[in-house]
């Protein structure tokens, strides 16, 4: 089986079977056993990644680099609520980096930041949505246009992209909203918090496009070059 449907099944379908498991089988009591499945999912489809001429180490350093990058973006703005730099850096991260170390780097920083902002039931959903549009964001950049660019790398797609991240973080978290209060799913719930969160939503999405636009460009460059310069 191709490396990158196994990828792909690990992290669209594996990942949130997880949380939903530990949702409706522990109730939220034992999120610590659902966190720690969930950094072996996000492990391997990095892993799978790897070729033989590939050089492992330095690019597993880079994504560290970068995940540190995010978190520390995190305790930067912590006085802003809902205004971060931690997607756009997934999102670059998932760009340069392909998809699997997109989705490590999200993750990851989920996990990290959280032993300061706080563990608990609901970081689960944040490693599984940051580590979504980390894989997701490294999907269209796997087809370069004709002077080898990456198409994500566009500015409108940045902004496009940005944007959409944000509804796709709200939506996901929405529903972490609508169980945590007894645990079952209810479309009606489901909506309300949508529509109550909207501000929010709007918020993140906002939030992305700013530092994409202001991180991207020059991000990116150093990206190449380190990735030239070492092979990666």
């Amino acid at each position: 089986m191709n490396k990158k449907i196994i990828s792909c099944c690990l992290i669209l379908l594996a990942a949130p079977l997880i949380i939903a498991m530990g949702v409706w089988m522990f109730q939220d009591r034992r999120y610590n056993l659902i966190i720690l499945a969930l950094v072996l999912v996000s492990m391997i489809p990095f892993f799978l990644s790897f070729e033989k001429r590939q050089r492992p180490t330095r690019r597993l350093m880079l994504i560290a680099v970068l995940t540190a990058l995010s978190v520390a973006s995190r305790f930067l703005f912590a006085e802003i609520p809902f205004f971060k730099p931690v997607t756009s850096i997934v999102i670059i991260t998932g760009i340069y980096l392909g998809p699997e170390a997109g989705f490590l780097c999200g993750s990851f920083s989920a996990l990290l930041s959280n032993f300061y902002f706080g563990q608990g039931p609901w970081t689960p959903f944040q490693m599984f949505v940051w580590g979504l549009v980390g894989f997701l964001s490294g999907l269209p950049s796997l087809l370069k246009n004709k002077d080898g660019r990456r198409m994500m790398e566009h500015p409108a797609a940045l902004v496009l992209w940005g944007g959409f991240s944000g509804v796709i973080y709200s939506l996901v978290m929405d529903v972490w909203t609508t169980v945590s209060a007894d645990s079952t799913f209810s479309w009606a719930r489901y909506f309300s918090a949508i529509t109550l969160s909207l501000p929010y939503t709007i918020v993140y999405g906002l939030s992305n496009i700013v530092f994409l636009l202001l991180l991207a460009k020059p991000l990116g460059k150093k990206l190449r070059r380190v990735m030239v310069k070492y092979g990666i």
